[in-house]
């Protein structure tokens, strides 16, 4: 009964979304990749990760993307990588941290795909950070203190999405069901055909 029940609210969360991705924006280490993942599999759609795609596009690795051109020439390829990802549609896109700055990438969102907002308080964020050292924007000799300005700065932003989810350190099947949840209240519900 359950798995039924799973299984029609998956079913009418891709009614509701029709050709739109749904499109994970927030901070280094708030979830989107692995949240994204398992929210793909539970609504059986796609799944893309951004800095993936642009490391295959590039044919290297995103810190070498940074060390030889610099950010400007990668966080131009990643609104391309994004805007071609977003034409692929409906799946679900997980975006590098910095993605959701560039008006032209909110722009497309908007256009075709639902932002989600995983919004990660910066003692859960430094702990995740801390797990891997492949993050280019936190090569500083202070790390909590760059990571503190990032959230400054990109918060505001974050916050022009469409949803909001507090990332929290709780099992990712359970934030993936908030996600949807949170996904079923924004968007309304499928036109049926009937009369009102």
């Amino acid at each position: 009964m359950t798995v039924e029940t799973d299984d029609s609210k998956a079913a009418e969360l891709r009614d509701r979304l029709g050709r739109r991705s749904i499109v994970l924006v927030g901070m280094m280490g708030a979830g989107k990749s692995s949240v994204g993942k398992r929210l793909a599999r539970r609504l059986s759609l796609a799944f893309a990760d951004a800095d993936t795609e642009i490391e295959q596009a590039a044919g290297m690795t995103i810190p070498e993307i940074f060390a030889l051109h610099g950010e400007p020439a990668f966080r131009d390829g990643e609104k391309k990588v994004i805007a071609r990802l977003l034409e692929a549609g409906p799946m679900v896109l997980a975006t590098g941290g910095g993605a959701f700055m560039n008006g032209e990438t909110r722009a497309a969102i908007a256009e075709h795909g639902v932002s989600v907002w995983l919004k990660a308080e910066l003692d859960l964020l430094l702990r995740r950070v801390r797990r891997r050292d492949d993050r280019p924007l936190l090569k500083t000799d202070d790390p909590a203190a760059t990571l503190a300005r990032l959230i400054e700065l990109r918060y505001p932003v974050y916050a022009e999405a469409a949803v909001t989810v507090v990332s929290q350190d709780v099992p990712q099947d359970v934030m993936v069901e908030e996600v949807i949840a949170a996904l079923m209240d924004h968007l309304p519900a499928a036109p049926t055909g009937e009369p009102n």
